[in-house]
C-alpha cells in the first residue's frame, strides 16, 4: 500500500471514529450531550438498552470499552421468578476518558473530570475529579494528581497530530533507544 494510500485509510478511520461512531451510538439511542470521541468502538458496546446510557461532553471511549445496562445473571433465576429483571441507567459526565476494555455496570453515575483505568470494571459510582481503575474499579488518584504526574511525564507532544506527530515520536525514540530507527 502506497504512502498516500495508506494516508486517505487512516483519514477515512478517522473520520468513522470521529463521526460514524457518533451517529451510530446517536442512531442506536445513546444520549450524547457531546462532543464525544470514539476510538475503534464495535456494534454491542452499548449493550441491549442503549437507550439507557447518557453520555457528558467531551467523553472519549476507547476500544473494548462496554457499558451494560443490565444484569445477565438473572436468565438462569427465571424459573424460579419469572418476573426478575435487574436494568438500571449509565451516567456519564464531562469530561470522562475510558481506558481500552472498560467495563461499566448498570446503575453507575460517573462524573465528570474522571479517567477510568484500562480494563477496569466500574460496579459503583466514580465522584467528581478522580482516577479510578481496577477489579472492581476504586479511587487511585485525584483527577488533579494525574495532571500534575502527566505533565512530569510528558513528551510535549500532545498538540502534534498525524504524520507531523509520527515524526516526532520516532525522532524523540530514535534517540533514546539504539534499537528504533
Amino acid at each position: 500500500m502506497s504512502r498516500l494510500s495508506s494516508l486517505k485509510t487512516s483519514i477515512i478511520h478517522r473520520i468513522w471514529l470521529l463521526k460514524g461512531a457518533l451517529h451510530y451510538a446517536r442512531k442506536i439511542g445513546v444520549d450524547v450531550e457531546g462532543p464525544v470521541y470514539f476510538y475503534g468502538l464495535k456494534p454491542g458496546a452499548f449493550g441491549s438498552e442503549p437507550w439507557l446510557v447518557k453520555l457528558g461532553k467531551n467523553v472519549h471511549i476507547v476500544s473494548g470499552t462496554n457499558f451494560v445496562t443490565h444484569d445477565g445473571g438473572t436468565l438462569v433465576l427465571r424459573h424460579l421468578d419469572p418476573d426478575l429483571e435487574l436494568t438500571d441507567r449509565i451516567v456519564v459526565g464531562d469530561n470522562v476518558y475510558f481506558g481500552m476494555g472498560a467495563l461499566v455496570l448498570p446503575g453507575v453515575t460517573i462524573g465528570s473530570n474522571v479517567v477510568v483505568g484500562a480494563r477496569s470494571v466500574v460496579t459503583k459510582d466514580v465522584p467528581d475529579n478522580s482516577v479510578v481503575a481496577g477489579v472492581p474499579a476504586r479511587i487511585i488518584r485525584t483527577f488533579d494528581e494525574y495532571l500534575d504526574s502527566a505533565r512530569k511525564r510528558s513528551l510535549g507532544f500532545g498538540r502534534l497530530q498525524g504524520p507531523e506527530k509520527d515524526k516526532a515520536l520516532r525522532a524523540y525514540f530514535a534517540k533514546k533507544y539504539d534499537d528504533i530507527k
